[in-house]
């Protein structure tokens, strides 16, 4: 998959557009939903593509996850419209539906992978889904294939554990453990993690940054900027029952929330802000 060039600099140094902030697209599932419980973690396939195409139309363009960690420790400058694909759990339709559209984009992005159950199923939805089912997780070959096409892997920890809820030894298992298998299977070092459910505290992080990890990922929503803490990256949850339009707004306003009255009141803040500045 071809990456996309990094913002090119001025003879002084400085970049032309680049930007401030940059957010980060969480996905789960690419596929059909049965009930609404799924609609939350799973997006068409048509949706889907309706949403890279919207984002695509409007100026953003996908970059690597190594680009946007490098800029966040002060590396190459991102040009304005930078955002990053993620996909957490390794799901099959990932590789079924989503692979082809970011092919035809160029787009690369990156999986987060459950190491202990690859090429088996999603276990861990099972008492929390009312239909009571399960979806396949991509397999060794399958992931193999992808990273030759470009897609980047990293690590969602060994079985999709909550980690605050470990001891230290569990803990410790459950991230080095999977960077571990993940570095022997992919045959390179896996230096980035998405916490499970989004469930962290500051234990969680020291145990993160102790295993050798450069950055992980949180459910916490809002942009990133050069300041966030690279342990504790921000990303927007999108939904299944998201339109384009909620994407784009979700993306302009560094929200979960991509309703259009969320939209209306930010606006109305910001410009009840302006009025009381003008008035002091």
């Amino acid at each position: 998959m071809p990456q996309t060039a990094l913002l090119p600099a001025h003879r002084d140094g400085t970049q032309n557009n680049a930007a401030a902030r940059v957010p980060v697209l969480m996905y789960h599932r690419v596929g059909e939903a049965r009930n609404k419980w799924e609609a939350r973690y799973a997006i068409s396939p048509k949706a889907f593509a309706a949403h890279m195409q919207a984002l695509q139309r409007k100026g953003f363009r996908a970059f690597p996850i190594d680009a946007l960690v490098a800029w966040l420790e002060g590396g190459s400058a991102l040009p304005a419209g930078a955002f990053l694909i993620t996909f957490d759990d390794g799901f099959r339709g990932v590789r079924d539906h989503a692979l082809p559209v970011l092919e035809q984009l160029g787009w690369p992005f990156t999986v987060f992978l459950v190491s202990d159950l690859i090429g088996q199923d999603d276990a861990w939805t099972r008492a929390q889904n009312p239909a009571g089912v399960t979806y396949p997780l991509l397999d060794a070959d399958e992931i193999l294939d992808m990273q030759r096409r470009g897609v980047s892997f990293h690590s969602h920890t060994r079985s999709h554990a909550s980690l605050p809820a470990l001891d230290d030894a569990a803990l410790a298992d459950q991230l080095a453990g999977s960077r571990a298998q993940l570095s022997q299977l992919l045959g390179h070092d896996v230096p980035y993690l998405a916490y499970p459910f989004g469930h962290l505290d500051e234990r969680v992080e020291a145990a993160t940054h102790a295993a050798g990890y450069r950055a992980a990922f949180s459910t916490q929503s809002g942009f990133n900027r050069r300041d966030v803490n690279p342990l504790r990256i921000r990303r927007i949850d999108v939904y299944g029952t998201d339109t384009p339009a909620m994407l784009l707004r979700k993306t302009h306003l560094g929200s979960n929330d991509g309703s259009l009255a969320h939209a209306a009141a930010y606006y109305a803040g910001r410009l009840k802000t302006r009025l009381a500045g003008a008035h002091a």
